[in-house]
């Protein structure tokens, strides 16, 4: 599955070289996944009622140029592996057709006490 959405970098988000701060690129990727599970008609707060906690296992990021305020961000998110309790996503984040960063993230269920469960099954089959 692959999904982008576009946003706008907002001032906020930069440093005092006007540069997109690297911290956020990892809330970014946030973003897309809930975009993406969005897409797939799934609300994350419905999977929290339901007791299905998606949590950041790991993450990284690769930087290959800045991204600054006022661009327009497209980010791209792929999931490359998924099991029962844990999704893997790639990202990549272009501006004006220029690869910005890449990144990865492992995400795993657990439920409200932080233990590993399955994923819901409307996830798994989508």
């Amino acid at each position: 599955m692959e999904h982008a959405f576009e946003l706008d970098v907002r001032y906020y988000e930069t440093d005092g070289q006007g540069v997109v701060h690297h911290s956020n690129y990892f809330r970014y990727f946030e973003l897309a996944r809930v975009e993406m599970l969005k897409t797939m008609g799934h609300d994350y707060q419905d999977l929290e009622r339901d007791g299905a906690f998606l949590v950041v296992h790991s993450i990284s990021a690769k930087y290959h140029r800045p991204a600054r305020f006022g661009d327009r961000l497209r980010i791209e998110t792929k999931v490359t592996k998924a099991t029962m309790a844990r999704i893997e996503h790639a990202y990549r984040v272009i501006v004006n057709e220029k690869l910005i960063a890449e990144g990865a993230s492992t995400i795993a269920c657990v439920d409200r006490e932080g233990n590993i469960r399955r994923m819901p099954e409307s996830i798994i089959k989508d």
